[in-house]
């Protein structure tokens, strides 16, 4: 019985070591990332630092929003399945819709919602209806918290109904929380209801109240790498510093520096230092031996350290190394983006998420603006928003054009669908055909194929 007790003892203490060798220590043993809005705030903060001062962090953000969101999205109004719709009506929705995109500069604000999306793990849109249309405005992450004392359905902000944690009744606003340390009162919180925001989160699952940033797994090798090219700017700076050496003939002794020279100076423990400006050339005095291991060291050799922490941060994203570095010497643009590459696969999952929250919010606006009688009444119920974002991989513009004639010709898809594909608004280019020749033709160009 002794023995096993030993063995059972043993076995133990080899089970911690290798949950604390294989746990990162600042997680301890637990297997979320945040337990309170406390932490989940710190979260974030740290991830806004990286954006702001991090030039990887900031390239990979840009990244996602370039291909992600790209040029825009183009959108088209499409009758629903088996409903006949007039077609001025259908021209009276997009062109509303088209203006309401201006005024609310759409195109940016998808931007910026990427880049938050990314960077804070969501985003928080609250609507107002208002008698010229529907206003869309942000809500910073950190305003929405739980009042004092609430219950866990009222968690971090969010309130969710108790039989179905997924469904948001919502969200508790307190415009006040500027600060961890804000104290709060529970009359300063304002309860909106879950109709009025829409509230996308991203790297968590759909029973978590609160979103993660994408480069959060990322934190590590982002730290190192700014040390990394911290550590070689300067190793490579006191190298340029000292362009020669004189050594002179033995004799007496004299300090290496006198007080007085310039740059020299004390630090606040009291030691005496000196500051070379590039090239200088140092003379030292008879007897001295002056050493510098800053110059055996080779510099580049830290590019690879570098490259090793770009590439772990390149596969938490799916997306080429050089979209990081912005070294394409081992990369090769084409192959790296073709349509069934990674990073493709990654973006477009990405713009097809967007594209489902954004023709939510169009939708929501359609519907309003009928309800104020800028557009016909009953046409929301009888179209629908379809949405084409920009092709993120590399585009063979001949090839596609075949494909494309292919697939019109077998009447599979239709001309506004292939003008949204390749990014034309199919409303317009119908109107400026007809203008400079008429009808637009019924027959399909032939010598393509």
């Amino acid at each position: 019985m002794q023995a096993n007790d030993a063995q059972n003892g043993f076995l133990e203490i080899i089970r911690e070591a290798v949950r604390d060798y294989f746990i990162p220590p600042h997680l301890g043993k637990r297997s979320r990332a945040y337990h309170s809005e406390s932490e989940h705030r710190q979260i974030v903060e740290e991830m806004r630092w990286y954006a702001l001062n991090h030039p990887f962090a900031a390239a990979a953000l840009e990244v996602r929003v370039s291909y992600v969101v790209g040029s825009g999205h183009t959108y088209n109004i499409v009758p629903k399945e088996g409903v006949d719709v007039p077609e001025d009506e259908i021209e009276r929705v997009s062109e509303y819709l088209r203006e309401w995109m201006d005024t609310d500069r759409w195109m940016l604000r998808q931007r910026e919602i990427q880049y938050q999306l990314d960077r804070d793990g969501e985003v928080f849109l609250i609507f107002f209806e208002t008698p010229t249309g529907l206003v869309v405005r942000t809500i910073d992450p950190e305003f929405v918290c739980a009042p004092p004392d609430a219950s866990w359905t009222d968690s971090f902000g969010v309130r969710v109904d108790a039989a179905d944690p997924e469904k948001p009744l919502g969200y508790w606003i307190n415009r006040d929380a500027a600060s961890l340390t804000s104290s709060l009162s529970k009359r300063s919180f304002e309860f909106i209801d879950a109709a009025k925001i829409q509230h996308r989160k991203s790297n968590v699952l759909r029973t978590e109240k609160r979103g993660m940033p994408i480069l959060w797994p990322c934190r590590e090798s982002l730290l190192r790498s700014y040390k990394i090219l911290q550590s070689m700017s300067t190793v490579a700076a006191i190298q340029a510093s000292v362009a020669a050496i004189v050594r002179r003939a033995a004799g007496s002794v004299a300090p290496f520096f006198q007080p007085n020279e310039p740059g020299a100076g004390k630090d606040v423990e009291g030691r005496t230092y000196q500051q070379l400006p590039p090239g200088s050339i140092v003379t030292l005095r008879p007897g001295e031996e002056w050493d510098a291991p800053a110059n055996r060291i080779d510099v580049a050799n830290f590019a690879s350290a570098v490259q090793a922490e770009l590439r772990a941060i390149a596969a938490r994203l799916c997306i080429p190394e050089y979209m990081l570095s912005a070294d394409a010497s081992n990369a090769n643009y084409s192959s790296s983006l073709v349509a069934e590459g990674p990073a493709v696969k990654i973006f477009e999952r990405a713009q097809s998420e967007m594209i489902w929250y954004d023709v939510e919010v169009l939708t929501r606006a359609m519907r309003y603006a009928e309800r104020l009688g800028l557009i016909p009444a009953g046409v929301s119920e009888k179209v629908r928003i379809e949405a084409e974002a920009p092709t993120p991989h590399s585009r063979n513009r001949l090839a596609e054009a075949q494909a494309d004639q292919i697939l019109l010709s077998a009447g599979v898809v239709s001309r506004e669908t292939v003008a949204a594909r390749h990014g034309f608004d199919w409303p317009l280019e119908k109107s400026r055909l007809e203008a400079e020749g008429g009808a637009v033709p019924t027959d399909l160009p032939q010598g393509l194929i």
